[in-house]
């Protein structure tokens, strides 16, 4: 069965990775792009590495233009996709690549993005390990799916194995990420200039302020923590793409480094798109580009008593547009990896 596709948003950096990974997708057939501004273009002109849809133009972004679909993908601004959401058939796969279904809980929706509460849907990281089965188990039929934020989904990948086994405390959490300017849009915005970022790396959200903060700590509470503190700061380096996130925390006492190592070796065994490296191995961001790949390092500071986890993803694939399609393959009962990369791109 070929399954006709809708893409929201395709002119930004979002759509546009979901739309270059779906044109390898033996399942999925892109009929209809809308975007704002550029609607009325041709997708190529904003998109013009999108060869394959040469014969789409971009229309309007409404719940009108997206019916009839049987997948939705939104690639939307945080706030402006549940309203449209709302007015798609129930029987439609739709898979929200903004953070407007991610949190369950208002309050923290309050607190960090503000507007109206959507509610959560399916969140849309299949390995993430909970204290029962993965969150794979919640996808499979669903209807409505939340796509990750790309730097939650990989602290949360990072940490959660260590919280599930009970070789980690989930106090003490510290997490600083590089990260590829991509993540934050395509919206032209002074400090993601390339004469402000090349030559230099700049902390944002620095103090506990950015709004992955409460995604990952609704993920380490699905995993098994009680009660999760996190420090997070998200550094910008000049990289178009990429996060390379160093996760540490404090090793339970009396937990000797065998059993950190198992914890996480158990929790991703047979995972096709995320690998723990073998014992002294670290990845680079260069190993994921273009892939659906985590690759993951993990060490032990036997001084300070803490696990380090040194995690690489491509921020567009794994962190959002991979994770979606990963996502909707397994919601419709495709193969989980059809039309999703493993091999990143070198040099």
């Amino acid at each position: 069965m070929t399954y006709s596709v809708a893409v929201s948003g395709a002119s930004g950096y979002a759509g546009g990775e979901i739309l270059r990974l779906l044109a390898d997708h033996p399942d999925f057939e892109v009929r209809t792009v809308t975007g704002h501004a550029n609607a009325g273009q041709p997708l190529v002109a904003v998109q013009p590495h999108l060869r394959t849809y040469t014969h789409l133009t971009l229309q309007e972004t409404n719940a009108e233009t997206l019916a009839g679909h049987d997948v939705v993908f939104l690639a939307l601004p945080h706030g402006a996709s549940g309203a449209v959401a709302a007015q798609l058939s129930p029987e439609t796969l739709v898979i929200d690549c903004g953070a407007d279904h991610r949190l369950e809980s208002s309050a923290d929706w309050a607190a960090f993005y503000g507007g109206a509460h959507h509610g959560a849907w399916a969140y849309g990281v299949p390995e993430l390990p909970r204290l029962t089965g993965t969150q794979r188990d919640r996808l499979t039929g669903a209807r409505r799916i939340a796509a990750p934020g790309c730097n939650a989904s990989t602290v949360a990948l990072s940490l959660a194995p260590g919280i599930r086994a009970g070789v980690i405390e989930d106090r003490d959490l510290v997490a600083v990420l590089a990260v590829g300017p991509s993540g934050a849009g395509k919206s032209l915005k002074a400090h993601l200039l390339g004469s402000e970022l090349l030559g230099s790396a700049n902390p944002y959200a620095v103090g506990g302020g950015h709004r992955h903060i409460p995604e990952i700590s609704q993920s380490l509470r699905w995993a098994g923590a009680a009660s999760p503190t996190i420090s997070f700061t998200p550094v910008l380096v000049p990289m178009s793409r990429g996060i390379l996130a160093t996760s540490t925390a404090r090793i339970v006492p009396g937990t000797d480094a065998s059993a950190v190592r198992a914890a996480w070796e158990d929790a991703y065994a047979g995972e096709r798109f995320v690998q723990l490296l073998p014992p002294g191995q670290f990845p680079r961001t260069a190993d994921v580009l273009g892939a659906n790949t985590a690759l993951m390092g993990l060490a032990v500071d036997e001084a300070a008593g803490r696990v380090v986890v040194v995690t690489a993803v491509d921020n567009l694939v794994k962190g959002t547009a991979g994770a979606a399609i990963q996502s909707a393959n397994i919601a419709l009962g495709l193969a989980e990896s059809t039309g999703l990369p493993v091999n990143g791109v070198a040099p």
